[in-house]
Formats: C-alpha cells, structure tokens, sequence
C-alpha cells in the first residue's frame, strides 16, 4: 500500500487518508494503528484486507488534486456488500462509481503556487517546517520558502539545522536536510528554504530571494495587534499575515472548524488564537448545539513552555519565575475568555483558570459544565464519538476509549482535542468532559489549516463535505 500512496501524492497531488489521518509518508505501524482506530471507534471489522483492494482501484482512475478518504471508501464498499448480498458490485465498479466526479478531472486547487514564510524558527516555527515541507508534494500549490531569524553568532546555520531534524519530544526529522553555507539555506526534501537575519521585519526585502505575495507566519509572539503585525506587510513580496497565538483589538481569532468562514480573502492579518483555544472551542460549540450550555469551568492542566523557568529565577510572571521541571504552578489562562470570540453564544457563561505541570508536551483541558438539558454518560459519549467520526470537525475533535490512556499517547496527534471517553461523567445536567491535546504539534495542525484556506487552497474530496 505505501509505494502506491507515495505515488498517488508525489505524481498526482492525491492525499490519501484514514477518517481524516493522512497516510503519504506514513509507517506500516501507523497505517495499521489508523486502522485499528477505526475498528475500534466506529466499530467495524474495517482492517487492512478491505482497504487493500480499494486502494488498488483507486490507482487505476486517473485521479488528480484530490484527498480522498480510503477509510470511508472502504466502509461505504463494506455497506454495499452487506446490502446487496449477490448482486453486489466488484471493488473496481463500485469505486469507479463513486469516484467518477473526479476520475479525470485536472483542476488546479489554487492559480499559482503560494509561498510561504515563517517568521522565527523556535517550538513551533520548527514544526510548522515539518508539516509544510510534509505537505510538498509536486510544488505546484504550497512552499516553504523563506526562514526569518535574528542574526546569530557563528555556526548558527548549523545549530538551527540540528534542532530542526532532532527533537526530543516530536523525533527525528523524517526526510533528508542539507546544509548550504554559500548560499544560507536549508534544502529539506529537495525544498529550498533561505534564512533570513533580520531584527525587523520592515528591513526585509523578500523578492530579492524570489519570493512575491508570501503570507508570513510569524510565531515569535513579539507583535499581537494589527500595528506591529502590520509591519510586516510594509516588506516587499509580503500579501499576508498569520499570528500563531491570540492577537489584541480587533484582529480576528479563528480557530479553524468553529469560526473560519469569518476569514475573507480581504483579510490580510489573522490571528489563529492559542492551542487551548483550538481544543476546547470545538466540544464546546458542539455541546452547547446540542444540549445548551448554562455556565461551566474549563482547568487547563498544560504542559510547561518556555516562558518558564528551568530553575528558580525572576520572572515577570506570578509564580512562573519557580522551576517548572519541579514545580505545579499555578497560573491563569485566557482560553475561556477567548472561546467567546469563535462562540459568541458562550459570552458570560465560561470561567477558566490553569495548572503548569512538569511535562514538556500535551496538556488538558477539564470541562465542568451545567447543561440546559439532562444527558447520560452513555448518551453524551456517543454523541461526541459520532462528531469526531462523521462530522466536519473530525479533525478538530477526536475520541479514545482507551482506559489506559496517559498525556504521551497524545504526542503527534493532529486533531485540535482528544475526548478521553472512559474519564466522562455525567449528573443529569452536570457533566465533567477530559479532553487531551498536543499543545504543539495538534495546534500547528490547526495553524496548518488556517494557512491553506488564507491561500485560497481548495482541493477537490471524497466524500464531498467532512
């Protein structure tokens, strides 16, 4: 199955996915564990012997610019057979069929490649990296083509070479890098990447590297309101802005599943609020849809960053300035707050406080909420596994069963949230939901979503909508 997914995405741009996991540069192990998932979660005897022939149909239509989603082929296949019993179609007629509004088509998901650039090279500057250069398939929609940092001292190439292919919490770098010293770049996959140093983003002259009408996704946080983001928009070859964290005044905060059909392609600045945001908006609005939500508490037990200390030092920070390696540390968070700025139904309702713990990734979010209309444990668990199965926020919310589940298993994930099912509980109206989320790498995720729709990207799907 792997080289003709690998062929499928490198040749014809295809993406080929599992309920919503992209497959292409993918593990055996992962694409079994995909699998699994799905038996497990939509309860079905869907395994790699039903996707094998699927697939294999699949590579015989002349498909192009696409993601299809083989898991949910599949089972639409599984559901024929079960229906028509001897008069059922074979693989290939059946996936012909349902396929044929794309078997030839050849239409471009966007006019003209989009380049991009990233503006600081730290925790998420570096992964956001891995998934752009992941997501390069024949380089005719997106690149990475630009890396913007302060000048540093000598070997500095080198050193930002090492962080980027060796992370301690994420691994290795997939792929191969190379080191072009002459030219300062990095060449990741055959991708071409310039670094850039620059104290400010005004003294940046992008198109003297090739590079016109970037959107710049500036991850250093040094800029949250529209003057100081605006300064990127005063270099020549910039036409937008992407803040990874909540931005101030009237920016607007999206978090992509929930409030990104407020994005116009007038905007040139958006902000993509802050990865708790991005995990607890999604249960949140579909909770509240679906039975109302009269008043709840969101804790959020996140993982340390950065801004901490290592060891006991001043900090600015109440209680921040005491080692996180040793340390719960209280402290707030402004996730509930912000939610209403993505759910606007929610205003005055949500309070929120957090707790930084000594892991370096994956947090959670744990809802107390008080419901408008009385539930079960049973009843409310099933709903949230359907939205994370067959909605179009599939990949904003997730589920597991698992009882055994603990923050590592979370790593690398690519949902927004992850809704510990075991961990549920439900009074009538009172319901306490777990919710797990990689604070890094889901998030950079939803900031890799927000990037393609700022671009303009549309790819035809299978199925059609979710």
């Amino acid at each position: 199955m792997i080289p003709v997914i690998g062929r499928l995405f490198s040749r014809h741009n295809v993406g080929v996915f599992i309920y919503g996991r992209p497959l292409h540069n993918r593990s055996v192990t992962f694409i079994m564990k995909s699998h699994r998932f799905v038996r497990q979660i939509e309860r079905n005897e869907m395994s790699e012997f039903e996707t094998h022939p699927v697939l294999m149909a699949m590579a015989k239509l002349d498909l192009w610019n696409a993601q299809i989603d083989l898991g949910k082929l599949t089972v639409q296949y599984m559901l024929h057979l079960e229906a028509a019993g001897g008069s059922a179609k074979d693989v290939e007629t059946f996936v012909r069929q349902e396929l044929g509004y794309l078997n030839g088509v050849k239409e471009k998901p966007i006019d003209k490649c989009q380049d991009v650039v990233l503006y600081g090279f730290g925790r998420i500057g570096r992964l956001m990296a891995r998934l752009l250069i992941e997501r390069t398939s024949t380089g005719e929609v997106m690149r990475l083509r630009a890396i913007v940092v302060r000048p540093g001292l000598e070997g500095d190439l080198k050193k930002r070479a090492d962080l980027f292919t060796s992370d301690s919490v994420h691994g290795a770098f997939q792929g191969t890098l190379r080191i072009d010293e002459e030219k300062n770049c990095l060449i990741a996959n055959g991708n071409v990447i310039q670094v850039i140093y620059a104290d400010s983003p005004e003294d940046i002259d992008y198109t003297r590297h090739g590079i016109n009408d970037a959107l710049v996704i500036d991850n250093t946080g040094n800029w949250r309101d529209e003057t100081g983001l605006g300064l990127h928009l005063k270099s020549r070859g910039v036409a937008k802005v992407l803040l990874t964290a909540p931005g101030k005044g009237e920016l607007k905060n999206i978090v992509y599943g929930i409030n990104d059909h407020e994005m116009s392609p007038e905007d040139r600045i958006i902000t993509a609020a802050s990865c708790t945001t991005n995990a607890i908006a999604p249960v949140l609005k579909v909770v509240n849809d679906e039975y109302g939500i009269a008043h709840g508490h969101i804790e959020t037990v996140h993982a340390y960053t950065n801004d901490q200390n290592l060891i006991d030092n001043y900090h600015k920070g109440a209680r921040r300035g005491r080692s996180a390696a040793l340390n719960m540390v209280l402290t707030e968070t402004g996730a509930a707050n912000a939610v209403v700025k993505t759910v606007p139904e929610l205003a005055g309702k949500l309070t929120g406080n957090a707790v930084r713990v000594p892991i370096p990734n994956v947090s959670m979010a744990i809802m107390t909420l008080t419901l408008e209309r009385a539930t079960t444990r049973e009843q409310l668990n099933d709903f949230l596994r359907q939205i994370a199965l067959h909605s179009e926020l599939q990949n904003q919310i997730s589920y597991t069963e698992s009882v055994d589940a603990v923050s590592s298993d979370f790593v690398g994930t690519r949902e927004a949230g992850i809704v510990d099912s075991s961990a549920t509980i439900v009074n009538d109206k009172h319901c306490v939901l777990y919710l797990w989320y990689d604070n890094e790498f889901g998030y950079c995720c939803q900031v890799g979503r927000m990037v393609y729709k700022m671009a303009g990207v549309s790819f035809q799907r299978y199925p059609p909508t979710g």
